[in-house]
């Protein structure tokens, strides 16, 4: 097994108390909670120097990729009023990971404007480089673009694994229901503490990752 971890959209504008999505009136209390699980996973992927990818969610100042502009049915929920409350401007304080999980400057960013970040982005070309077979999952919102990424990546031939205890959503009944389907028709569901075990135990010899371009 040659797995990479994948955190998703862990940004402050989700995650801080500050950013846009607390001042949207979401309740990010669960994304909170979720930081120390993910430092946990982080600190084992680079404790055994193995790949780590994050992904950023971003939008343009002038709201040209919104989803607004592309849909005529769109939930409520998901309506993006940029010009209300900017929320994860590419270049801003809002977009960039929380302090708790910053990038290492060896490892890669994968901005993305839709849910998967498999979606017009560079994911696929790089992990394709690292010869990674085996995709592990944590970050936010479990039922939206963390549920989203693992699709695809399961149906272009990855093996999945999602890190229960280190994902998590602003609705409970549907973040319950991602995880039962990952674990009956996709992959892997399992705590950190249990997903550190499994690993250690069927971790093939490491492949050098690419430095890091700039």
């Amino acid at each position: 097994m040659r797995p990479v971890l994948i955190v998703i959209d862990m940004q402050n504008g989700f995650c801080h108390p500050q950013g846009s999505f607390g001042r949207m009136g979401f309740d990010i209390g669960a994304y909170r909670i979720a930081i120390p699980a993910v430092q946990t996973l982080l600190a084992y992927f680079r404790g055994r120097e193995l790949p780590v990818y994050f992904t950023k969610a971003i939008r343009e100042a002038s709201g040209i990729d919104c989803l607004d502009h592309v849909h005529t049915i769109l939930p409520e929920s998901r309506r993006e009023r940029i010009q209300k409350v900017p929320l994860c401007i590419r270049g801003t304080w809002d977009a960039e990971i929380i302090e708790e999980l910053t990038p290492l400057a060896s490892e890669y960013v994968v901005e993305k404007r839709r849910d998967s970040a498999f979606q017009d982005t560079e994911l696929e070309l790089w992990l394709r480089a690292l010869r990674v077979d085996t995709l592990v999952f944590c970050g936010i919102d479990t039922y939206i673009c963390v549920e989203s990424t693992l699709r695809d990546a399961f149906n272009r031939g990855y093996d999945v694994i999602l890190a229960e205890d280190a994902v998590a959503s602003t609705r409970p009944d549907l973040h319950r229901s991602t995880l039962e389907g990952i674990r009956n028709a996709f992959g892997l569901v399992k705590t950190v503490e249990e997903l550190t075990a499994f690993l250690d135990r069927h971790l093939a010899p490491a492949v050098p990752a690419p430095a890091a371009r700039g």
